[in-house]
């Protein structure tokens, strides 16, 4: 089995659609998409997200110490666009799509989305093409409760909204 084969299962997989952030040595804001994301544990709080190896975050995080997990809504698909690299824009130009503030940690945060995780770095594990970021979780930032979650599967992007219950 090669890895074709192997991607094209993982495109079955859906995700919810995320935007890993974090902050450079001159401070720059740089951030990508990622559905790679998942709760480590509850106590404490951690969780860890996978990113390519060659990308921004990979490459700032483990030197700024810092990294957000940032959960978009179903109407935040054009900031999840931009940080795919599907828009033209590049680094702190991304930061223009959506509202954004600054994280306890210093990293940033998307305003208004599902939830955020503003995290300080515990370790950093590289395999293969990608790092994966274990992080601390310092502070979880709660969104709006009612809505749709924006998730990607099949190479699309599509909405989930929880069933009331």
């Amino acid at each position: 089995m090669g890895p074709e084969r192997f991607c094209q299962g993982m495109r079955q997989v859906a995700g919810a659609v995320t935007v890993v952030t974090t902050r450079g040595p001159d401070g720059e804001r740089r951030g990508v998409t990622a559905t790679a994301v998942c709760s480590l544990s509850a106590e404490p709080p951690s969780l860890i997200a996978c990113v390519n190896r060659s990308s921004w975050v990979a490459q700032f995080a483990p030197a700024s110490g810092v990294f957000a997990v940032n959960v978009l809504a179903a109407d935040q698909e054009a900031i999840a666009r931009a940080f795919a690299g599907q828009t033209g824009l590049v680094g702190e130009d991304r930061f223009r799509v959506g509202a954004w503030r600054e994280g306890a940690t210093g990293a940033p945060l998307v305003g208004d989305c599902r939830a955020a995780f503003d995290c300080r770095l515990d370790r950093a594990v590289e395999h293969a093409s990608h790092l994966i970021l274990v992080g601390h979780v310092a502070e979880t930032i709660l969104g709006a409760a009612a809505g749709a979650s924006l998730v990607y599967v099949n190479g699309t992007f599509t909405t989930v909204t929880a069933a009331a219950g």
